[in-house]
């Protein structure tokens, strides 16, 4: 594939691995890179109301990447999406470029929150759809993306059990999960949300008509979770 400069060229899927391919340096973290790319891209081509040109709209919907140790699947999207320069992504992870190897709010535009340290991406999406529904705004939705290991970390576990009799039904998050959590779950990963009253899907996470519906299944009244399944990290 050749990249062009021209920030309104029309990407599809099929460019993200070349768009990756751009960043190189020191990446500990490829795999969690990856696992998410599917995701990723149907949100944001299909899903998200949300746009370069949208950023300071209170009505925009927001997108917390809590899995933020490994961000180059979401820098591909965001350049392709228009938010961030092409001529950004062969600097990543350098000392003086705002891509850094976990994404800061303040240097990266479109990114709503930093991220990387696990654990806290869901607990600030609940604060974030509570804020929202205390100002009164009943169109903007909150999505947050995890990764299956984050569920080792107990603030997901209390955001989880809030959010279900709280009713937040702005609040969806992605768990994508590619077999690196240490510890089980009985009955599986949803089963943890449904027992706290969330709505629950579990599907393909690299099948993009079943993650749309996924995505945009009705659950009134109830948040809503998507468990993304991937390949096992260490396959």
């Amino acid at each position: 594939m050749t990249i062009t400069a021209e920030h309104n060229h029309p990407y599809t899927h099929g460019d993200l691995t070349g768009l990756m391919g751009l960043m190189t340096g020191d990446e500990k973290h490829g795999p969690a890179a990856t696992s998410t790319l599917d995701v990723l891209w149907v949100l944001y081509d299909r899903v998200l109301r949300v746009g370069p040109e949208r950023m300071g709209d209170p009505e925009r919907d927001r997108f917390l990447l809590s899995k933020g140790h490994g961000p180059m699947a979401y820098y591909a999207v965001l350049a392709a999406k228009g938010f961030v320069p092409l001529e950004w992504l062969p600097d990543f992870g350098s000392y003086d470029s705002p891509l850094g190897h976990h994404p800061d709010r303040v240097l990266v535009p479109g990114a709503e929150i930093g991220s990387g340290s696990l654990g806290h991406g869901l607990p600030i999406a609940v604060g974030t759809a509570l804020g929202l529904r205390a100002q009164g705004r009943t169109e903007p939705r909150v999505w947050v993306l995890v990764g299956d290991a984050e569920l080792d970390e107990g603030s997901n576990h209390e955001a989880i059990a809030f959010a279900g009799p709280a009713g937040l039904d702005r609040l969806h998050t992605v768990v994508v999960d590619n077999s690196s959590a240490t510890h089980a779950r009985p009955g599986g990963i949803a089963a943890r949300f449904e027992a706290a009253g969330w709505s629950t899907v579990t599907v393909d996470g690299r099948d993009h008509d079943a993650l749309y519906a996924a995505f945009t299944a009705p659950h009134p009244g109830r948040p809503h979770v998507v468990v993304a399944r991937v390949e096992p990290k260490s396959a």
